[in-house]
């Protein structure tokens, strides 16, 4: 038998103490992977993190060395499970054999191997989640707002969010009932283009081959706004401040927000624009009062 050798609790704390810290390291370089090297802002945010989770390893380590050391009980135990890690050789020749390694064992090793797979895809999600277009775009959105006391009120992707939104805010302000659906906005929408072609025409050009609208094209353009799911923009937000006779202010993450209608006096309609809410990318949100934060009792 080959001889016993039992670490002492120095030498365990110090074992693990190293495994910890290769772990975290191996975190640290999937979340540096998951960020782009030219991206200064986000490499600093991350650069704290990593800062923050090192530190916090360390002060971790530090307390562990203060501890008492381990009880006899606790150190019995150590050296049972070093006697049965061993391996026992009764003949030379038999060196060079491994151990036969169950089935179970198998499926439990691969099971172990797929959950640490699973848990670096988790760290690198939640890294992406952090630092993603869509998550900066909500912070961005939301600190705007709240200047307003306003915050986003969510408005379902179908193709009709811009027109829902208005709906949405016509219905805020509304006390008596009676105000228009979508279908009724967007039949509104291309009847006021069409009466100010125009105002419009010069807006529109055919993507293939770069000239203005052809009559048929424009009209081809006001029967989708009118029948169909198309998405809305600022040239039908430019036909509905005529049609509402409300000023209409659309607010943006990176940008100045938007004014259109700045001729009526009433009180505005408020959209926000998200270039990043979801995988098919733009989209209009409504907004609301900001609520007030449920405070424990």
């Amino acid at each position: 038998m080959e001889e016993l050798t039992v670490e002492t609790p120095e030498e365990l704390l110090a074992k693990q103490h190293r495994k910890e810290k290769k772990d975290l390291q191996a975190k640290i370089q999937s979340m540096k992977n998951a960020v782009p090297k030219n991206d200064k802002k986000r490499r600093k945010q991350l650069t704290e993190e990593i800062a923050k989770l090192e530190s916090d390893l360390n002060q971790k380590h530090e307390e562990e060395l203060k501890q008492p050391k381990c009880s006899p009980d606790i150190r019995v135990e150590q050296v049972i499970s070093g006697v049965e890690a061993l391996t026992v050789h009764s003949e030379p020749e038999q060196d060079s054999k491994q151990p036969r390694v169950t089935k179970a064992q198998k499926r439990r090793d691969k099971k172990a191997v797929q959950e640490k797979e699973r848990e670096c895809r988790i760290a690198e999600a939640e890294v992406e989640n952090l630092l993603g277009a869509r998550h900066q775009e909500g912070l961005k959105l939301a600190q705007k707002l709240s200047q307003q006391q306003l915050q986003i009120k969510e408005i379902s992707s179908d193709g009709h969010c811009m027109y829902r939104a208005i709906e949405d805010q016509l219905a805020q302000r509304s006390l008596s009932g009676g105000v228009m659906n979508v279908k009724e906005l967007r039949c509104r929408t291309a009847e006021h283009m069409r009466s100010h072609a125009e105002d419009f025409l010069p807006f529109l050009t055919n993507t293939d081959t770069g000239d203005l609208y052809t009559t048929d094209e424009f009209e081809k353009y006001c029967s989708d706004v009118e029948h169909t799911a198309a998405w809305g923009g600022q040239l039908e937000l430019r036909a509905l401040t005529h049609v509402l006779q409300l000023p209409i202010e659309v607010v943006q993450a990176d940008s100045a927000a938007i004014n259109i209608g700045e001729e009526y006096k009433d009180e505005r309609i408020t959209l926000v624009y998200m270039r990043h809410a979801y995988g098919l990318g733009e989209h209009y949100n409504s907004v609301e009062r900001l609520k007030e934060p449920v405070e424990d009792t």
